[in-house]
């Protein structure tokens, strides 16, 4: 579909055949079947594994729906679903089944074992569980296994031999993984508007205009100093600008679809960014919790302005999230997990949809004004095109819950059995899957590859100087005083 021509797409080209498409697929079938368990009662989610804060090694993991199955037939059965619904998606993208296959498991283990390791209770308990859970100290590490897996990943990803590595990034798909973790998300948001309704909509709006306002400064400024002070020419520079802007690497490729640009402009803008969003996805977490705990969910939509990818600013906000209630919970304050990263993930959803509009309006521009192309047309289509489709995902979820509840169809005590397994276990271990993949794809040693030092100083100016302070200013100026509602 890539070489297939603008104006012969039709409005379902890619469907089925790209990960954005088959995110949306495979996100919005758990969400239905927790639909359906709800609706019918029946057990069509509670099979999926759950990992534990342990002290007995025998208690670490388990299905969603207590004693319906033993911890080992629930991950058994999860490996087995997972793995088959994850194969559809590569068989319809044409991937090498066999390769995926076997990546995918190694992968599957490595997140298993960093999930058990980093949910050991004197790794990542806080201090107010040591009575219950009968320890007496611990390091108080909340996402302990978000970092661990991280680092495995890294460890394949920088220091495997290079056969091995190329293996895995058959199944290291980690924009894939984290993109049906947020239609899971979507399922989280809806069940906690039907909760607090009017918090939630506070929520949503404030995201949205932070990151209208982020986006009106971001672009502009990055062009404009990349062009005059880095002397890019105009296609480096606008893919620059919207890879830094909006949503990294895929706004940098749509970006460059959009004005033509040259294929390796894009491969080596995503490189940068993927790099750099690694980086913040380790430092800004523990930076936030330490020096801006009294603003959580400011810090959670600072993450969305400043994080550009997907996957290191859901990745990142999960880790806020642990930690700022874990230090909450040192002093006596229990909050509700997932406002924090609800925060950070629907700024950067809002970010997500610029994709399409802006790459229609440089489109446009390019057209009609630097290449000037007689008669040629940009068909308004491309917006659909370029529209990031998981979005309409995490929307479907989190809008079908708020309709059934709100309408009496049924009870939230109905819609939280069948969808807690979905919005909490399934997207926490995909979450995870995402951590372990991110360190696989991630090669510190392309910073080093010959004409990227120059990107490399540019991204690392604007990101740290200009992005980062906006970005926190924003996430204050709309989401100032707001804490997640308090844990039940």
């Amino acid at each position: 579909m890539a070489e297939e021509r603008i104006e012969e797409r039709k409005w379902y080209s890619g469907m089925f055949s790209t990960e954005d498409w088959w995110a949306f697929w495979i996100g919005t079938l758990f969400v239905i079947l927790g639909i359906i368990a709800a609706a019918t009662h029946t057990e069509l989610t509670g099979w999926i594994i759950k990992f534990n804060t342990w002290v007995d090694i025998s208690k670490a993991m388990g299905p969603a729906h207590k004693g319906i199955m033993s911890p080992i037939a629930a991950l058994v059965v999860s490996y087995i679903i997972f793995t088959i619904v994850t194969l559809i998606g590569a068989w319809a993208m044409k991937w090498k089944l066999r390769d995926y296959l076997a990546a995918w498991t190694i992968i599957f283990i490595l997140t298993v074992i960093a999930y058990i390791i980093g949910k050991n209770a004197y790794i990542s308990a806080p201090s107010t569980k040591w009575e219950k859970l009968g320890i007496e100290s611990g390091l108080q590490l909340g996402g302990a296994h978000y970092i661990l897996a991280l680092i495995i990943g890294l460890i394949i990803g920088n220091l495997a031999p290079k056969r091995f590595k190329e293996f895995m990034l058959k199944g290291a798909r980690p924009e894939w993984f984290i993109k049906i973790a947020i239609v899971a998300l979507g399922a989280k948001l809806g069940l906690k508007a039907l909760e607090a309704p009017g918090y939630a909509t506070h929520l949503v709006v404030a995201g949205m205009c932070a990151t209208i306002a982020a986006y009106l400064l971001y672009w502009p400024i990055s062009y404009y100093i990349t062009r005059k002070y880095f002397g890019f020419s105009r296609e480096w520079a606008a893919c620059f600008a919207s890879g830094i802007s909006i949503c990294g690497v895929s706004a940098a490729i749509a970006t460059a679809g959009a004005i033509r640009a040259r294929p390796i402009i894009p491969v080596m803008i995503s490189a940068i960014i993927v790099i750099f969003a690694t980086i913040q996805l380790i430092v800004y977490p523990p930076l936030l919790t330490k020096f801006w705990f009294n603003e959580p969910i400011s810090a959670g939509a600072s993450l969305g302005l400043t994080i550009k990818t997907d996957g290191a600013d859901a990745a990142a906000g999960a880790i806020l999230d642990e930690l700022m209630r874990a230090k909450a919970e040192s002093k006596g304050i229990f909050w509700e997990e997932g406002w924090i990263t609800n925060s950070a993930i629907l700024t950067k959803i809002w970010i997500d949809m610029f994709i399409g509009v802006w790459a229609f309006i440089l489109a446009v521009i390019w057209v009609t004004h630097f290449e000037r192309r007689p008669g040629e047309k940009v068909p308004k289509i491309e917006i659909w095109f370029r529209f990031p489709k998981f979005v309409l995902g995490y929307f479907f979820a989190m809008f079908i819950i708020m309709i059934l509840g709100f309408s009496g169809a049924l009870s939230l005590k109905d819609l939280e059995f069948g969808l807690k397994p979905v919005e909490g276990a399934l997207r926490k271990f995909f979450f995870l899957l995402t951590f372990t993949s991110i360190g696989i794809v991630t090669d510190f040693r392309e910073l080093r590859k010959e004409g990227i030092g120059k990107l490399a100083l540019a991204y690392a100016i604007i990101l740290f100087l200009i992005i980062t302070p906006l970005g926190l200013f924003i996430a204050w100026l709309f989401h100032h005083g707001m804490e997640p509602l308090p844990a039940k």
